[in-house]
This record gives structure tokens, C-alpha cells and sequence, in this order.
């Protein structure tokens, strides 16, 4: 139960941090965001709040902003549909129902003769073969069977603003994941500590080259057949070659200096046999080193996905290679196991990862909505908006096939 409640509050953050980073600076770009949703498929909560809908829905598998013309609207009032109107002191219209009979609050009911939510602002009524306009309210909600959706003015909707604003909606979710990898390490820093750069020993593991040659933890080797040691780099690198190799080992305890034999254990790293003593660096509880390490793990993450997915494309590593979230689910179940700090640690990748997957510029994620702002910006006028919802809809029909592979490569790994 706790390995289940971990995990679901990791996908929670990780994909709420994404879709509250799409929110903020859609809002701040005046863009009207009708829902904010965790998960998909049938609504378990939702409140309202400043214009949005926030719902939490029954299959904890992504989320989603809805922002005002950028998609179908949910609710669209045609010519010839039976509605009520309520009216306000000033005689315009702030709701339209469209179970006129079920609402108790109703002024007018009438047959659609015309509706304009976008640039007019107006709805045209047939009351006894007598046509009547009526003006509505900015933020007229349209009501149907308890589904309340607010009408979007021209200049509130994602068509409306300037690339750059558009820009910002978009790539916010991913740099919010970015964010979120940096805090993580950066808490993992306060509590744990982050690693000393001298040649200081943090821990010795039982049975190493290093416990049998009575090493402990709190020394700081110095030198390794003669060589200086200034920094951890400079220990692995001495100790690489040296595998089943007698080896000179000379460090500081309490002030003074010793030296040791000792024979580094050869390991199996990269494909290649190196020699290490079986020690970790000592850890310091610094704020300024918790940023700092933050910062460059943050870093070396990306960097590190970055490059696997080269490797993806140049076909150096198969798609039979990739996890999908059953793989992720199960790692993350081994690695909540592993305790707290192992479980911030891994959030913190699969939040990096989770940002960068999204930047690729394929159809249906950020990284191609991303590419045809590019696109408009260059020509001046945006893309045909049907040509861009197909392109979208062949790559979402692309990564739903692509995660039943990887889902397919899960299971098959599972029985394995």
C-alpha cells in the first residue's frame, strides 16, 4: 500500500507541476482555460475557481489544460435549439441553458435564431415568430446538464494572442518539470547531502578492498602510488587501471598520514574492468552545495536523455529497449523500497524525462505544437487549423501505438 500511494502521488506531481505550468502562463497571457484536469476519462472531483474547472478523473494517466480555442469547444450553441436565458439588472445575458425547464432562474426561452460568443457578443432569439437580441455578459456560462462551460471572447482565446505569449502557454509545462527535477535534488541535498569533491571517505562497504585494509570513513586519501589525489575524479581515475593490482594507498587520519597496500576489486563498468576500493565520498549538508549540485544534476540528467534519445533515432538502441509505465511503475515499486531519498531521486529523473519527451517535436506533444508556432512566426500567418489537427491526430494515433509497444515490451519483460 505505501509502494502504491508513492507512486501515486509521484505521477500526480509530475504531470500536475506540467499542466499548472501550461495554466499559469496561459492565464497570464489572457488566454481563457476552461479545465484543468489530472487524468483522463470520467470526472472523480471538480470545483470551480476564476473561470476554470479543475477535475481530477478516474484514469491517472496524463492531464490536460483546455484552453479556449485551441480545441472543439464542449459545448456549442447551434441555430434551432431550444434555450433560457438569464438576464441581468441590465438586461444582458450571464447564462444559457439549454434544459430550459429544469432551471429555476430563466427569464427568456426562446429558439436559436443566431449566436456569436466570439466577436459580437450577441444571441438572436425566436420568441412567437418575433426575432430578439440580446447582448451577452463576457463571462456568460453556457449550462448543459450540469456541465457549466464559460464563453470565450475573441481576444481570450490561444488563437487570439502573439506567437511569443503562445510560445510561453506551451513550453511552460515542460521547463515546470525541469523546475521540479532542480527542487527535488535540492531537498535531497539539504537532507542527505551532497557529495565533498577532496578525496575524503564517506562510507566503506563490508568486505571491500578498503575495509580489509582497515580504511575508514572520515579519512581522506591523498595520494595513490605517489600520485596526488586533489579531488574524487583523480581517486577514480588512479584506481581504474589497477584492477587485482597491488596498489600503494597513502591517507590522513585524525591529522596524520599513513600508507597501505591494498588490492582494488575489478568490476564489470561500461563493458570495460576498472578497479575500485569500495568507499563513497563523504557528504556535506551545504545550501549553496545543494543548489550547486542540483543544478549540475539537473545538468547530467538531461544531457544523458538527450542523448539516448540520439541514440533512439540513429537506431544504436531498439524500441524493444524501452520502458513503458508498467516498466516505470515497476522501477519506481523497487525504488521505493530503496527509501525516501531514492524515490526524490528518481521523481527527479523521470520529471527531466517527462520534459524532454515532451519537447520532441513530433505531432500531439509540446515539442510539435512548439514546431508549428515556429512555422507561423516564419510565415507570417498561422497553419490551415484543420492541417494541424490532422497532423496532431496521425501523432496521437503514432504514440498510442508506440506505447503499446513499449507496454507489450513491459509485460513480455515482466514474465522474464
Amino acid at each position: 500500500m505505501t509502494t502504491f500511494i508513492a507512486i501515486v502521488l509521484m505521477f500526480g506531481v509530475l504531470i500536475s507541476v506540467h499542466e499548472w505550468g501550461h495554466l499559469v502562463m496561459a492565464k497570464r497571457a489572457g488566454i481563457l482555460c476552461h479545465e484543468f484536469a489530472i487524468g483522463f476519462g470520467p470526472k472523480i472531483v471538480s470545483f470551480r475557481k476564476n473561470e476554470t474547472l479543475y477535475t481530477i478523473r478516474l484514469l491517472p494517466i496524463g492531464g490536460y489544460v483546455k484552453m479556449a480555442g485551441e480545441d472543439f469547444e464542449p459545448i456549442e450553441v447551434r441555430a434551432g435549439q431550444h434555450v433560457g436565458l438569464r438576464l441581468t439588472e441590465q438586461g444582458t445575458v450571464d447564462r444559457v441553458y439549454f434544459q430550459p425547464d429544469t432551471a429555476t432562474d430563466v427569464h427568456v426561452v426562446g429558439t436559436v435564431d443566431k449566436f456569436d460568443s466570439t466577436h459580437e457578443l450577441k444571441v438572436q432569439l425566436l420568441i412567437d415568430e418575433e426575432v430578439r437580441v440580446y447582448s451577452l455578459e463576457r463571462d456568460t456560462l453556457l449550462v448543459d446538464q450540469g456541465m457549466e462551460i464559460q464563453i470565450a471572447p475573441y481576444n481570450r482565446t490561444f488563437g487570439a494572442q502573439s506567437v511569443w505569449k503562445r510560445v510561453l502557454a506551451i513550453a511552460a509545462g515542460p521547463a515546470m518539470n525541469f523546475v521540479l527535477a532542480f527542487i527535488l535534488l535540492i531537498i535531497v541535498g539539504l537532507v542527505q547531502g551532497t557529495p565533498t569533491n577532496d578525496g575524503q571517505i564517506g562510507t566503506v562497504q563490508p568486505d571491500s578492498a578498503a575495509d580489509e585494509a582497515g580504511l575508514m570513513s572520515g579519512d581522506e586519501i591523498v595520494s595513490i602510488e605517489g600520485e596526488p589525489i586533489t579531488d574524487w575524479l583523480d581517486l577514480r581515475s588512479a584506481l581504474e587501471d589497477r584492477a587485482d593490482t597491488p596498489t600503494e594507498v597513502t591517507y590522513v587520519r585524525d591529522g596524520e598520514e599513513a600508507t597501505v597496500i591494498l588490492t582494488p576489486q575489478a568490476v564489470e563498468q561500461n563493458g570495460e574492468t576498472v578497479g575500485i576500493l569500495g568507499v563513497t565520498n563523504a557528504l556535506e549538508r551545504s545550501p549553496v552545495k545543494a543548489v550547486t549540485t542540483g543544478a549540475e544534476t539537473t545538468w547530467t540528467m538531461s544531457t544523458l536523455i538527450f542523448s539516448a534519445v540520439g541514440d533512439l533515432v540513429t537506431g544504436q538502441v531498439g524500441v524493444d529497449q524501452l520502458a513503458g509505465p508498467v516498466g516505470i511503475v515497476r522501477m519506481t515499486d523497487e525504488v521505493a523500497a530503496s527509501g525516501l531519498i531514492m524515490l526524490l531521486n528518481w521523481t527527479a529523473l523521470l520529471s527531466v524525462n517527462l520534459a524532454i519527451f515532451n519537447l520532441l517535436p513530433l505531432p500531439a506533444l509540446d515539442g510539435g505544437r512548439l514546431i508549428f508556432l515556429l512555422f507561423e512566426a516564419v510565415r507570417g500567418r498561422p497553419i490551415d487549423p484543420k492541417k494541424e489537427g490532422f497532423v496532431h491526430f496521425i501523432g496521437f494515433a503514432l504514440l498510442m501505438i508506440l506505447m503499446l509497444i513499449v507496454t507489450w515490451n513491459d509485460i513480455q519483460s515482466f514474465f522474464k
